[in-house]
């Protein structure tokens, strides 16, 4: 009769163990760093192009949004009209400063007077206060019910299309929104790490729009 003896498995020493779960965990912390680098560059090689919505439909109503310095918004906006992607274009202006013993609003009005000409009788000023996109909506909202539109084209800087679009198809889901990108290539561009001043319009506006998403849309 033949006897077998029943090897007993090999167990590491404690201190095996112990290297072996600390080597474990060196491999997921650096792979975790790895997937979080990865996205990071993936995120910063398209955050200049996911601010951007440039998707003009023809409309009832264009709204240039307030807040260029060198009127690239409104020469947009006024190509546009001229185009047929809409029938009234409101400037937006602000009503609660002043420079020189007039408001932006009277300012706009007066320039609009003398730079629409033939095209004066479709084009008004929508005067706006606090420097805020959301509140923006309020004061578009009362300029924008007299004509009744079913449809709206914002005009703004490319940059802030996207986050624009979004406030107003979330605060005045009534009309049916679109955009148009007006672009200033001293501000933006979508290799935004390009240039000092492109990166620093990027950021900001992101900072904008993780705040709209997490904190103003829900207010």
């Amino acid at each position: 009769m033949v006897s077998t003896e029943i090897q007993p498995a090999l167990i590491p020493p404690p201190s095996a163990r112990r290297s072996l779960l600390r080597s474990k965990k060196l491999m997921l912390l650096l792979g975790l760093l790895f997937g979080l680098m990865l996205a990071f560059i993936l995120f910063a090689g398209f955050a200049g192009r996911m601010l951007v919505s440039d998707h003009p439909e023809k409309s009832d109503v264009i709204v240039v949004l307030a807040g260029d310095s060198q009127d690239a918004r409104y020469r947009h906006g006024m190509e546009l009209l001229r185009a047929g992607y809409g029938k009234h274009l409101f400037l937006d202006a602000s009503s609660d400063s002043s420079y020189f013993g007039h408001t932006p609003a009277e300012y706009a009005d007066a320039f609009l007077k003398q730079d629409a000409k033939d095209m004066a009788a479709q084009v008004s000023v929508c005067p706006f206060e606090d420097d805020s996109t959301v509140t923006e909506t309020r004061y578009v909202a009362l300029c924008l019910a007299p004509l009744h539109p079913a449809s709206v084209l914002l005009v703004t800087s490319d940059w802030h299309t996207a986050r624009a679009r979004s406030i107003f198809a979330s605060r005045l889901p009534q009309y049916h929104w679109s955009a148009a990108a007006a672009h200033d290539d001293r501000l933006f561009g979508l290799n935004w790490w390009h240039h000092r001043e492109w990166a620093k319009t990027t950021f900001q506006e992101w900072l904008k729009v993780v705040w709209w998403n997490a904190i103003d849309r829900w207010r």
